[in-house]
């Protein structure tokens, strides 16, 4: 008599990629997520639980409801080869396939890198303090980053003069239409923010997100953030099903990936469905997904009534859509579900 062998799936990372993969496989296979932090981080939110207190809880939602039979394993991996991880602990596990989902650093408070979410809470807590008491607000940056902070910022304090600076002379490069950055920029006005586009300035004597006033460049300020600079992890070379080239069983999502398209938590979550099914398919027989890279697509929230958007199957939206698509519950809703924690 033969025994039925389950195959193990070792997810690395519990984030957006991560969890699509363990929740499409948890069925199927044996599922193990190795993640460092003690909640899934609603990242996706971080910035508007800085400028309203109300959202802190909202965006660290408990992982325990995700797996029926999977587990998580509280740990951070050190190095992987193969289908062996070797874990911050001392410990390692191997598994028959091998997902790395780890994703990007970047500057908090867009990314928080504290694995235990009573310390980010408070830390989002006395930064929302910090950020209560300045008059004068500088973002050094005017990506989708520094963009939707300085709404927030305009949105919940009207009074504050809040100034967005970036070297780069053109709003948002990238494959959109000058119609949306309009749109944005027509936005960003009646909210009072300035944008210095074209404009470099150095780094402010004061450490980023503490309130102390300074002048940098001749603009004066009170606090200053630094909305720029993702830190990718080392970047894995993947074919068009989103395995690791030269690692039988090692699969990538998101972030890590050398996948040319913008590092997005919607992307992640895409390639963790291609994964799973190409996962699926290899334990039952089936064909495997390819794959197909996004073109740029931008929902970009000004605070919770406004924002932009764009996308090629949509065209531009304005502020009313964009709101109501996005920018009112920043996807809480739709992460709660997918986290089994609606009742």
């Amino acid at each position: 008599m033969t025994t039925h062998h389950t195959a193990s799936v070792l997810v690395v990372g519990g984030g957006y990629g991560g969890i699509a993969v363990a929740k499409a496989l948890d069925d199927i296979a044996d599922v193990t997520v190795i993640e460092p932090r003690d909640t899934f981080v609603h990242h996706v939110a971080a910035l508007r639980a800085v400028v309203d207190p109300d959202w802190v809880e909202r965006i660290f939602l408990p992982f325990d409801r995700l797996l029926t039979r999977g587990r998580f394993v509280r740990d951070r991996m050190v190095r992987v080869d193969g289908t062996r991880v070797e874990l911050a602990s001392g410990g390692s596990l191997t598994g028959d396939h091998v997902v790395v989902a780890t994703g990007t650093g970047y500057p908090y408070p867009a990314k928080l890198d504290l694995p235990d979410s009573a310390t980010a809470k408070a830390r989002l807590r006395a930064t929302h303090a910090e950020l209560a008491g300045a008059d004068r607000v500088l973002l050094l940056g005017a990506g989708p980053v520094g963009l939707e902070f300085a709404g927030e910022i305009a949105a919940a304090w009207p009074t504050k003069r809040v100034t967005v600076a970036d070297p780069s002379p053109v709003l948002l490069p990238g494959g959109y239409p000058d119609e949306f950055r309009a749109e944005v920029h027509r936005q960003l006005d009646e909210l009072g923010v300035r944008l210095l586009l074209g404009t470099t300035v150095p780094q402010p004597p004061t450490p980023p997100g503490q309130a102390g006033g300074f002048s940098a460049g001749g603009i004066e300020a009170d606090i200053w953030f630094r909305c720029h600079g993702a830190q990718p992890r080392p970047s894995l070379a993947v074919d068009p099903h989103l395995r690791v080239h030269g690692q039988p069983g090692q699969w990538a999502v998101g972030d890590v990936t050398d996948v040319p398209e913008s590092k997005m938590a919607r992307l992640a979550q895409a390639h963790g469905e291609v994964v799973a099914a190409n996962i699926r398919a290899v334990l039952t027989g089936g064909d495997l997904t390819v794959h197909e890279p996004a073109p740029d697509m931008l929902m970009l929230p000004l605070g919770p009534k406004a924002g932009a958007g764009y996308g090629p199957d949509f065209g531009v939206l304005g502020a009313a859509t964009t709101a109501d698509i996005k920018s009112g519950d920043l996807f809480v809703g739709y992460y709660r579900a997918v986290l089994n924690l609606n009742p």
